[in-house]
C-alpha cells in the first residue's frame, strides 16, 4: 500500500510540473489537498477514466464511486469490458489539464466538465462536455453529415432532428419509415464518430451542436468511445473492434425467400412450391407466419409451437416434400414479454412449462433463456431450417440481444456444424456477431415508404446491421400497390441482402401474383387509415413477372460477387449496401447523396423510387463509370439523366471493377457445369477477391475456404490469378474460367491454384 501511495504523489509531482504526462498503463491524477474537489454528474460521485482503445479509439467512463465493484456488465453489445491500451484515471477535478495517451491527447477542465480531444499534431477530434447536473452530453456536429444511428427514424443526414431512440414499430413513423433499431453510434463524415454504450437516452442534433440528454434519472455510468480518423473504412472497422465482426450467414439466405401469410390448406403450400419450379423462378426458402397474425397459419397460436392440423396434417412428410424440391423452411415465432436473461448454456431454474403447451400467456414477463429455447427442439426435429423471431418490441437492449444470441447458440447446440438463418424485428448493437438478419416492420404499400427506405438501408449497414432488407411490396396494400411499384420494390430489393417478398393480401407477392385475375386473400380488414385492396384492373398485369425473372436471374447470378462482399464484410466490418461516403469520402456530392448506395465497392445502386417516371437523376463519383445495361463508359464527378423503362433501375459499375457472374440457378445449392465468367470493366488499377466455401457450415473456420485473388493492371491489359494465402482449392481441383473485358469475347482459362497471368 506504502508504495502505491508513494508512486501515486510522484505522479502528482510530475502533473503539477510537466503539464502533460506520457504513459504507456496508468496513472491518477488529483489536485492538491487545498483545491481538492469530488467530480458530481447528477448528484453522484464519479471517478472519470480516460483509455485508448487503439491508435484511432478513446474510451470515456464517468463510473460512480461508491457501487464499481457491484455494477452490472452493461447491455452486452461490446466484445470486451476492457482493453490493454493506455489509461488515465481522474478522480477529482481541477483546472485545465493536459493528459497524453500514446496516440491522444486530451484537454480536460472542471467547469464545465470538458474533454477536448485532439490527435495528429495537434487535430481536435472532438469536444465532449458533460452537464454535471443533469449529465446532458454535448459535442460538435460539423458541418458534413451525420450518418448511423441505426435503423429507421428521419433519413438521410441526421442532423437537423431531435431522436428519442425509442425501439420497436412505435419508434417513428411506422407507415413510411418502419420500425426503429436505434443504435447510438454517429459518424460524422469528416473524420469522427461517437458510440455511447451507456447509458440510453435522446439525441438533439438539431442545432450547432449536438446533444445527448441520459433518459434514466440516475445518468451514470457513462461509457462513451471516440473515434477519430480520416479513413472511412477504418471507422467502420473500429466499430467492428468494439461490438464485433458480422458472422457468416447460410449461401442460402442469400437467395430469394418467399413469405407466405393466410394458408388454405397443405394443397395451396404444395402448389407454391411446385409453381415456382415449374415456372423456373429461382427461390431458396418459403416463410410460413404463425396463426393469429394471421386466420390460419403454420402453428395452432402465435407463442405456440403446435402445428395447425389443417395446414399441415403430417408436418414432418410436407417438409420433407419441400425439401425435395430444393426450399428450405423457415417459421415465424413471437415472443413477448419484458426480459429475456441468460444464455441457452445455463441451468433453467422456472417451473416446467405445463404439457404440451407453450402459449406466450403462460409465460411470466421475466424469462429465462435456456428455458424458452428446449421447446424450440421439435420443430427442429421435423427438420425446419430457419426462424423468423417476431414481436419483442417490449423487450429491453440486453433482452432482444439475448434473444438474437439465443438462436445463434441454441441453433448450434442441435445442428452444431451448421450455419444459422433467424429474421427478426428487433435488434441492439452487436446483433452482427450472431448472423441475425433484420427487416424493416410492418409498412404501408406508398412510393413513399420505398423512397424512405433506400436511406433507411444505408444507415443501418453504418450502425453495423448488415443483412438487412424489407418487405418487398410493403405490408399493408393501399390503393398505391400496383404493379409498377411491385416492380420498382422487387427491383431494391433484388440489391438488399435480405431479397423477401411478404405482406398483407400475400398472393400478390408472388412474382406471378399479378396476373391471376385474382386477389387471393384479402387481408386488409382490420386496418385503416389508407389500407385498401389493390385496383381489381391491376390484376391482369403481364409486365410483372417477367420483371421479377429478370432480377431474380441477375441476383443469382451476381451471388459470387455478393458472397465475396459477405466474407469482406465479416472480416472488417464494412456494410453490403454502402453509403457513397465509404470509398468516396472526397467527393462532397456523393458524401451527401442518401438516394443511392453501393453494392459492395464496385455496383452503384439507384432504386426508382417515383411513380411513372422515364429517367432517374444519379450521381456519378469521381472517377470513370460502366452503364450496368448499356456498357457505355460515363465520367463521373456529375449528376446524370439516365433513361429507364419499367424493367430498367439504373446499374452503374466502376472502371477497374472484376465482376465474376455465375450461371442462372433455381437454389443456390444447385449443381450446374457452366463456369464463371469474370468480367473486367477497364479503366484504373484494381483487386478483387473471390470467395468460396461450402455455404452450410462453419468448416472455413478450419482453413475450408478457397479465395482467388484477382489483380488487373490496366496499363499492361493484363489479369493475374493466384490462390489466396491460408486457403486451399476446393472441388473441383481445377476450375474452368471464362474471362475477358466488358464488350470483348472472352477466352476459357483452367486454375488449379497455381497463379496464371491473362492478357485481355
Amino acid at each position: 500500500m506504502s508504495d502505491q501511495v508513494s508512486r501515486r504523489l510522484v505522479l502528482r509531482s510530475l502533473v503539477s510540473t510537466a503539464g502533460t504526462i506520457y504513459l504507456s498503463r496508468a496513472f491518477v491524477f488529483a489536485n492538491s489537498r487545498q483545491k481538492s474537489s469530488t467530480i458530481t454528474i447528477g448528484g453522484t460521485v464519479v471517478d472519470i477514466e480516460l483509455a485508448e482503445v487503439s491508435d484511432n479509439t478513446l474510451r470515456l467512463r464517468a463510473l460512480p464511486r461508491e457501487h464499481q465493484s457491484t455494477m452490472p456488465k452493461g447491455n452486452e453489445s461490446l466484445v470486451a469490458n476492457d482493453w490493454p491500451g493506455a489509461k488515465a484515471k481522474i478522480d477529482e477535478s481541477g483546472q485545465l489539464k493536459r493528459f497524453k495517451l500514446h496516440n491522444f491527447s486530451v484537454n480536460t477542465s472542471a467547469d464545465p466538465l470538458t474533454f477536448a480531444i485532439e490527435k495528429e499534431g495537434g487535430h481536435q477530434i472532438q469536444k465532449l462536455r458533460i452537464d454535471t447536473q443533469t449529465g446532458t452530453l454535448s459535442f460538435e456536429l460539423g458541418d458534413a453529415p451525420v450518418l448511423g444511428m441505426g435503423e429507421g427514424g428521419p433519413q438521410f443526414d441526421r442532423r437537423g432532428n431531435i431522436d428519442p431512440m425509442r425501439s420497436g414499430q412505435g419508434g417513428y413513423r411506422l407507415r413510411t419509415f418502419g420500425g426503429r433499431v436505434p443504435i447510438q453510434w454517429l459518424i460524422g463524415t469528416n473524420g469522427w464518430a461517437i458510440f455511447i454504450n451507456q447509458p440510453t437516452g435522446t439525441f438533439d442534433l438539431s442545432g450547432q451542436q449536438g446533444l445527448f440528454t441520459p433518459s434514466k434519472t440516475t445518468p451514470v455510468p457513462f461509457d462513451i468511445f471516440v473515434v477519430g480518423t480520416n479513413d472511412p473504412i477504418q471507422i467502420m472497422s473500429e466499430f467492428g473492434q468494439l461490438t464485433g465482426r458480422p458472422e457468416m450467414p447460410p449461401l442460402w439466405s442469400l437467395g430469394y425467400l418467399q413469405s407466405h401469410r393466410t394458408l388454405r390448406g397443405p394443397e395451396e403450400i404444395m402448389w407454391v412450391a411446385k409453381t415456382f419450379r415449374e415456372k423456373k423462378l429461382p427461390c431458396d426458402a418459403l416463410i410460413y407466419l404463425g396463426t393469429d397474425f394471421t386466420p390460419s397459419g403454420w402453428n395452432t397460436h402465435n407463442g405456440e409451437f403446435i402445428w395447425h392440423p389443417t395446414n399441415f396434417p403430417d408436418p414432418k412428410k410436407m417438409v420433407d416434400a419441400l425439401h425435395d424440391q430444393n426450399f428450405k423452411v423457415v417459421l415465424h415465432t413471437v415472443l413477448e414479454g419484458r426480459k429475456l436473461t441468460g444464455t441457452v448454456h445455463d441451468a433453467c431454474t422456472a417451473p416446467p412449462l405445463p404439457s404440451g403447451r407453450t402459449a406466450d400467456h403462460r409465460w411470466p414477463d421475466d424469462r429465462q433463456v435456456s428455458c424458452y429455447w428446449p421447446v424450440h427442439k421439435q420443430l427442429y426435429d421435423v427438420g425446419i431450417d430457419g426462424w423468423w423471431p417476431d414481436q419483442g418490441d417490449g423487450l429491453d437492449g440486453p433482452s432482444r440481444l439475448a434473444r438474437i444470441r439465443m438462436y445463434f447458440e441454441g441453433s448450434q447446440q442441435l445442428r452444431p456444424n451448421q450455419r444459422v438463418f433467424a429474421l427478426h424485428r428487433n435488434g441492439q448493437a452487436g446483433m452482427q456477431r450472431f448472423a441475425a438478419f433484420l427487416w424493416s416492420g410492418d409498412v404501408y404499400t406508398t412510393w413513399e415508404t420505398l423512397k424512405n427506405h433506400v436511406p433507411i438501408a444505408v444507415n443501418t449497414g453504418l450502425s453495423g446491421i448488415p443483412y438487412w432488407g424489407t418487405d418487398i411490396g410493403g405490408f399493408v396494400p393501399t390503393k398505391e400497390y400496383t404493379g409498377e411499384l411491385h416492380i420498382r420494390w422487387f427491383q431494391f430489393g433484388a440489391f438488399c441482402p435480405l431479397f423477401r417478398s411478404h405482406g398483407r393480401t400475400w398472393h400478390l407477392r408472388l412474382p406471378w401474383g399479378w396476373n391471376t385475375g385474382e386477389l387471393g386473400i384479402s387481408e386488409v380488414a382490420s386496418y385503416t387509415g389508407g389500407a385498401a385492396d389493390p385496383d381489381p384492373t391491376e390484376l391482369h398485369n403481364a409486365n410483372v413477372e417477367p420483371i421479377c425473372r429478370k432480377y431474380l436471374e441477375l441476383r443469382y447470378q451476381l451471388l459470387p460477387y455478393l458472397y465475396s462482399v459477405v466474407r469482406e464484410c465479416c472480416e472488417t466490418g464494412l456494410p453490403i449496401m454502402r453509403a457513397m461516403w465509404l470509398h468516396h469520402k472526397d467527393d462532397p456530392a456523393a458524401v451527401k447523396r442518401g438516394d443511392q448506395f453501393l453494392w459492395g465497392r464496385d455496383i452503384l445502386v439507384a432504386p426508382v423510387t417515383e411513380k411513372g417516371v422515364t429517367d432517374r437523376a444519379v450521381y456519378l463519383p469521381q472517377g470513370s463509370w460502366f452503364d450496368f445495361w448499356t456498357n457505355e463508359k460515363l465520367e463521373g464527378g456529375r449528376e446524370i439523366k439516365k433513361q429507364v423503362d419499367l424493367a430498367t433501375m439504373p446499374l452503374f459499375v466502376r472502371a477497374g471493377a472484376i465482376l465474376p457472374f455465375g450461371p442462372i440457378k433455381q437454389y443456390t445449392e444447385e449443381k450446374i457445369a457452366n463456369p464463371l465468367t469474370i468480367t473486367v470493366y477497364p479503366g484504373a488499377n484494381s483487386a478483387f477477391t473471390l470467395y468460396e466455401d461450402d455455404g452450410q457450415t462453419f468448416d472455413y473456420r478450419r482453413g475450408e475456404w478457397m479465395g482467388i485473388q484477382m489483380i488487373w493492371n490496366d496499363r499492361a491489359s493484363r489479369l493475374s490469378l493466384s490462390l489466396v494465402k491460408g486457403s486451399r482449392m476446393l472441388p473441383p481441383s481445377r476450375r474452368e474460367l471464362r474471362v475477358g473485358l466488358i464488350n470483348k469475347k472472352t477466352e476459357q482459362v483452367s486454375f488449379t491454384g497455381r497463379p496464371i497471368t491473362v492478357r485481355l
